[in-house]
């Protein structure tokens, strides 16, 4: 039988681990609702600004001069194809590598160089690859490229892939491979029709996670495709994209610029959002 001592001395400790816990607790809650308080209050300031600057004339018409209309159509088609360009780039060296590491070389000595070179150009700010990009295809040309610029957010996109399509690889049990092997599937058809397969949906969240990091960058881009008031098509010459047009619109004291600015970041964080939807989404359908 346990003492009355005993009884209370337990009974004590609890009530100090209890009284500890509402305090963690509190303090976690605490935080969390700071986070959020910051969050809602960027957000809703980008709605309310983003809206009053969006209009048709934005959507369709090209940066203008100061104090006179225009729009951002020039801008968000240079964004839309340099991302467009650098995923189509950048996803199937990624998936490939990904492949490897998972499949043929999972603890070699190339496996572990890979897995480092991909942490650090994980970790790695994207202006250092913007000027990585300008020293080998900006600066021996003397111009800037919309080409560049692909170039630099391909190199953003290809290490997100690579780790992503390992980890889901990875996740793909065992047996699965055993058993296409047992019916005599060749190593290549296994990786395609079943391991691949079975990943598609964290393969393919991975990809969306990559575009919405690169949709938003500009440092890389100032130092590769830097900018253009008009309208081009061409991956030789500078192309307008909206993070360096929202850097300069807002940087400037021109009240027509800084409401397109507002525009350009409605319509960035919008796009961001819906692919972080659809990444959870995908994740939610794979789990």
């Amino acid at each position: 039988m346990m003492s009355e001592a005993q009884h209370k001395s337990r009974a004590a400790k609890f009530a100090a681990r209890n009284r500890v816990n509402k305090l963690a607790t509190l303090l976690a809650l605490s935080a969390m609702a700071f986070g959020l308080f910051w969050l809602f209050w960027i957000l809703i300031e980008t709605v309310r600004l983003g809206l009053g600057g969006l209009s048709f004339d934005t959507l369709t018409q090209m940066t203008p001069p100061p104090n006179e209309e225009g729009g951002l159509a020039n801008a968000i088609f240079g964004s839309f194809l340099m991302v467009g360009l650098a995923t189509l780039v950048g996803t199937p060296i990624g998936v490939m590598a990904g492949i490897y590491l998972a499949e043929f070389d999972k603890s070699g000595w190339l496996a572990s160089v890979t897995r480092f070179v991909n942490d650090i150009l994980l970790s790695a700010p994207s202006i250092v690859i913007g000027l990585f990009v300008y020293a080998i295809a900006v600066s021996p040309f003397h111009t800037f490229s919309a080409a560049a610029g692909v170039l630099a957010l391909a190199l953003i996109v290809i290490p997100v892939v690579i780790r992503t399509t390992e980890n889901m690889l990875q996740l793909v049990p065992a047996g699965l491979r055993e058993a296409a092997y047992a019916l005599g599937a060749p190593k290549w058809k296994v990786i395609i029709s079943i391991t691949l397969k079975a990943a598609r949906a964290g393969v393919i969240t991975g990809v969306l996670l990559a575009v919405a990091r690169i949709a938003g960058e500009t440092a890389p881009l100032l130092f590769t495709a830097l900018s253009n008031q008009f309208w081009t098509s061409s991956l030789g010459q500078p192309m307008a994209s909206l993070p360096v047009t929202i850097f300069k619109f807002a940087m400037s004291p021109y009240e027509n610029w800084q409401k397109l600015a507002w525009a350009g970041v409605f319509l960035i964080t919008l796009a961001v959002l819906t692919l972080n939807i659809a990444a959870r989404v995908l994740t939610r359908s794979k789990a």
